[in-house]
């Protein structure tokens, strides 16, 4: 038996085949740098998100200036002034953000509460804005409670006028 020598073929070293893609390493990284950056970035946001709510109980609020023509009508027929229902006025804010109720009316003045509902109810400092006529006298007021009691610079901040 005669054997017939093998020829012999230099193989090229095996390359290794690169993937297209990313790993699964690179990916968590990503993730994990979104989410620091969406951390630092969702305070802010949701900070000018609840300002920009509260100009919609300042809507309401300078609607019910313009209503005030209506308050003064209700007025001239009755011996003081009215309610919401009276002055022909809507309950809630146009956004929907804020309720709206007269707390007070009498025969020298009014004051309206937009009180914050739902999502702007995490507005702590300004859930709550009062517009006090008295004596022709307009008064502003904010708080996180219905006695409105923010300091004058927090007013401020809170109707942004």
């Amino acid at each position: 038996m005669t054997t017939t020598p093998r020829a012999t073929s230099a193989q090229p070293p095996r390359r290794r085949r690169r993937h297209a893609g990313f790993t699964l390493i690179e990916t968590l990284v990503t993730v994990g740098i979104a989410a620091v950056v969406s951390g630092f970035a969702y305070p802010s946001l949701e900070g000018q998100v609840l300002r920009a709510r509260r100009a919609d109980a300042l809507v309401a609020l300078v609607a019910l200036l313009h209503a005030q023509l209506a308050q003064e009508q209700f007025r001239a027929s009755n011996a003081s002034y009215g309610s919401l229902v009276d002055a022909g006025l809507r309950p809630t804010s146009p956004g929907g953000h804020y309720r709206i109720d007269v707390v007070a009316h009498s025969a020298f003045g009014y004051e309206v509460l937009a009180g914050a509902v739902a999502g702007q109810a995490r507005d702590a400092r300004c859930r709550y804005l009062r517009l006090a006529v008295l004596d022709s006298a307009l008064t502003y007021a904010s708080g996180s409670d219905s006695t409105t009691a923010n300091a004058a610079d927090v007013n401020r901040l809170c109707w942004s006028r």
